[in-house]
C-alpha cells in the first residue's frame, strides 16, 4: 500500500467565467489561475444556431421498475470527426467555429447539444397513448454538461499538470452544486469515457455531468442496500464498507490523508478501483480545500497505474464515474466514491458483456479482485 504525499489546504487560486452561446446554452471557462494574465473570454459565438434542444422522454420499464431515456435526436450526433473538424478545440479560424468561441481557455464546460437531459421541456402530444401498466411517460428533464479538460486536443488526463487536474475538480464541484441546487434533479453524475473501445465518439479530452431527473439503477440499489444495512446495524453502508477494506488491507492500493483506493471484494471488471474519502460527505462539492487538493492527485495516480496496468498498452481505455448522494430522498444513505474501471482484460482482449451479463445480468469476473489490487500497486510511480 502506498502512502500519498500531503496536499496542502490551499484555496483554488482560479476564476470562473460565465458566457452564453449562439443558441442560448451556458458555457463556463474555468481558469487555472486568476492572477495570471491570460484569455478575459469575450469572444462570441457567431454561428448561426436555433433554439437549444429540447428534452426528449424517460419511460417507466414495468419489467424492471426502471426509468429508461428516449432520446431520438440523438441519433446523428457528432461521431469521430477528424482533428481539423473537432468540435471541443479552441476556435482559432472564425471560419471553422467550434463549441469553445474562445481562441484559448484551461477547462471550458457547456450544456451538451445533443443532450440526454435537457431543461427544455415540451409535454405529450394531443392523444398521445399513455402506457397500460406503471407511471406516465414524463419529459427527460434534467442537464448534461461537457466538461473539456484541456485545450490540447492531444492531451491527456492523466498526464495534465497537477493545477490544472485541481481546476477541473474545482469544474466538478461547481456543476454539481449548481445541478443539485435544480428541484427537478434527483442525483448527478460526474464522469469520464476515455478510448474508442468503450464508446468515446470524441477523442479531445473531456468528461460529462449528468443531472438525472430520477434516481438512476445502480443507486437506486445501493440506496437500498444502505437504508438495509442502517436498519440491522445502525451504520453507514459505504463507509462501513471503507473501514472493513482499510483494516483487512489486501485490496488496499493506496491510502492519503483524505482518500483511500481500493479494489472492492467483488469486483466485476477486470481493471476496477473504487476511491472513497475518510469524511462522510454526499457529493464533490461538500469536499473541503484539502480534499480537493489531494483528490486531484490521487485521481491522477490512479489513471496512471491504470494506464501502466497492462505490459505494452500505453493507454488503457477506462470509465470513470463520481457516485453521489440523491438530492432528495436517501441522502443521508448516500456517500461520494469514484469507480473507475477498464473492459480491457488484456492487450487486444476486451470484456464483453455477453449473454449472462447483458441477458441476465449475472457478472462474471475473468480474474480476481486480489490479483487487481496487486498489479496496481506494483505498477506505482
Amino acid at each position: 500500500m502506498d502512502a500519498v504525499p500531503a496536499a496542502g489546504a490551499q484555496r483554488w487560486p482560479g476564476r470562473i467565467t460565465e458566457r452564453t452561446l449562439a443558441d442560448g446554452r451556458p458555457i463556463l471557462y474555468f481558469d487555472d489561475d486568476q492572477d495570471t494574465p491570460g484569455p478575459v473570454h469575450e469572444a462570441a459565438d457567431v454561428r448561426p444556431l436555433g433554439e437549444p434542444p429540447h428534452a426528449g422522454e424517460i419511460r417507466y420499464d414495468v419489467l424492471t421498475g426502471e426509468w429508461v431515456t428516449i432520446a431520438g435526436h440523438r441519433m446523428n450526433r457528432t461521431f469521430l470527426p477528424s482533428a481539423a473538424d473537432c468540435p471541443l478545440d479552441p476556435t482559432v479560424d472564425p471560419a471553422r467555429p467550434t463549441e469553445v468561441p474562445d481562441s484559448r481557455y484551461d477547462v471550458a464546460v457547456f450544456a451538451n447539444r445533443f443532450p440526454s437531459f435537457a431543461p427544455l421541456t415540451v409535454g405529450p402530444a394531443a392523444g398521445a397513448p399513455q402506457p397500460p401498466f406503471g407511471p406516465a411517460d414524463r419529459p427527460a428533464y434534467g442537464h448534461c454538461d461537457v466538461v473539456v479538460f484541456s485545450s490540447d486536443h492531444d492531451a491527456t488526463v492523466a498526464d495534465l499538470s497537477a493545477a490544472r487536474m485541481r481546476t477541473i475538480v474545482e469544474a466538478w464541484a461547481q456543476r454539481t452544486a449548481t445541478h443539485s441546487a435544480d428541484p427537478g434533479v434527483a442525483e448527478v453524475f460526474v464522469f469520464e469515457n476515455s478510448g474508442q473501445e468503450i464508446g468515446v465518439t470524441l477523442s479531445h479530452p473531456h468528461g460529462q455531468v449528468y443531472a438525472y431527473p430520477t434516481v438512476p439503477p445502480r443507486s437506486g440499489q445501493l440506496i437500498e442496500r444502505a437504508r438495509q444495512h442502517r436498519q440491522a446495524t445502525g451504520g453507514n453502508l459505504l463507509a462501513d464498507v471503507l473501514a472493513a477494506e482499510q483494516a483487512e488491507g489486501t485490496r488496499v492500493v493506496l491510502r492519503g490523508e483524505h482518500f483511500t483506493a481500493y479494489v472492492p471484494r467483488a469486483a466485476r471488471w477486470p481493471v476496477e478501483v473504487h476511491l472513497a474519502p475518510h469524511r462522510d460527505v454526499p457529493d464533490l462539492a461538500a469536499l473541503d480545500d484539502a480534499e480537493r487538493a489531494e483528490l486531484a492527485m490521487v485521481y491522477q495516480e490512479l489513471l496512471r497505474r491504470v494506464n501502466r496496468f497492462h505490459p505494452g498498452v500505453d493507454r488503457v481505455p477506462y470509465i470513470s464515474g463520481w457516485h453521489q448522494a440523491p438530492t432528495g430522498e436517501g441522502r443521508d444513505l448516500g456517500r461520494l466514491h469514484l469507480q473507475l474501471f477498464s473492459l480491457l482484460r488484456a492487450p487486444g482482449k476486451l470484456k464483453y458483456l455477453a449473454g449472462s451479463e447483458s441477458g441476465a445480468g449475472a457478472w462474471i469476473n475473468d480474474t480476481t479482485p486480489e490479483r487487481i489490487a496487486d498489479r496496481l500497486r506494483e505498477v506505482a510511480s
